[in-house]
């Protein structure tokens, strides 16, 4: 099972409730197409290459050593088997 949210699309009823509320709200109102259009991503740009999300076992005591040096652990295990492939691999 996919764990993505999944976009519920409203029924008209609904549709029309949501509408009714928000010309009943002066401190609301529905953005036009072009309102839309000038809307900026917020948030982290998207990686080129994005990570992998993947469960491995290692030792606990691989674990630990990284953990020891504080936050960015994962990052640094990262970069220590990116460097380990490139050598594999010149």
């Amino acid at each position: 099972m996919s764990s993505k949210r999944k976009l519920i699309m409203p029924t008209p009823e609904e549709d029309a409730a949501i509408n009714r509320g928000i010309a009943a709200d002066p401190d609301t109102y529905e953005l036009g197409a072009e309102e839309f259009k000038q809307l900026k991503r917020v948030g982290r740009p998207r990686l080129e290459t994005p990570k992998v999300a993947v469960t491995i076992r290692y030792d606990k005591a691989v674990i630990d050593a990284f953990k020891a040096d504080g936050p960015g652990w994962q990052t640094r295990m990262n970069d220590v088997l990116k460097k380990a492939v490139a050598r594999k691999h010149t």
